[in-house]
């Protein structure tokens, strides 16, 4: 969320999260993308309506179930976000069941039903279902060897968007990389990249994406 001189930034504890207690962790569950979602829809709400943020100017990032934060808000909520950074985020919950290396998590934790048990469900919680909603510029960033969330993910979201041709899209693959960047190259260029976009869109004139290219900051 763009603010003189910077940014604010809101780090969301909504439903389904840790630190509150047992029962609080649970109320996402059988309801992925639902009430827990809602949350940051109406936390952001609060904060416009305390003057804080300008609601044309709200962006929204995170990674792995963050990462589905991240395309739903470009998705499902596109009208809400300015910009959206979705790193080694899910896409489509029906090809997720099928590659992801943790399927028993994703039962027991999120879903609590198998997706030969509710094929509409599994489609209805996907960002790429509402992708033709999709006006958000979204910057997709995704390690090439995760096993938790195939890089396919990001693959199929960034190939749907391209197709339609609605909102600018870039997708970014980190060759070596997993569920999360462990090289310091690969962090030191997301960390740029991430906060080159939301300065493009949020704070600057946005359209057309920035270069593809980054200045490093390096020297000989």
């Amino acid at each position: 969320m763009a603010q003189p001189g910077g940014f604010a930034v809101f780090y969301p504890n909504y439903r389904g999260s840790t630190g509150r207690g047992v029962k609080f962790s649970k109320l996402g569950q059988e309801d992925a993308a639902g009430k827990e979602f809602d949350d940051l829809i109406d936390a952001v709400d609060h904060l416009i309506e305390t003057g804080l943020v300008d609601k044309s100017k709200v962006g929204i990032t995170g990674g792995s179930y963050g990462g589905y934060a991240s395309a739903w808000g470009a998705t499902y909520y596109s009208h809400r976000f300015a910009a959206s950074v979705m790193f080694v985020g899910l896409a489509d919950n029906v090809s997720m069941s099928g590659t992801t290396d943790i399927p028993y998590e994703m039962f027991l934790v999120h879903h609590r039903r198998w997706l030969f048990d509710d094929w509409d469900y599994f489609l209805k919680r996907s960002p790429i279902y509402y992708v033709k909603k999709a006006r958000t510029p979204i910057l997709i960033l995704h390690g090439k060897s995760d096993p938790r969330v195939h890089p396919g993910q990001s693959l199929e979201l960034y190939r749907q968007l391209k197709v339609i041709g609605k909102v600018p899209v870039r997708l970014v693959l980190y060759p070596g990389e997993g569920h999360g960047n462990r090289r310091a190259a690969s962090r030191l260029d997301y960390n740029l990249r991430l906060l080159r976009w939301m300065e493009h869109y949020l704070k600057g004139k946005g359209g057309k994406m920035p270069p593809y290219q980054l200045d490093y900051g390096f020297t000989n």
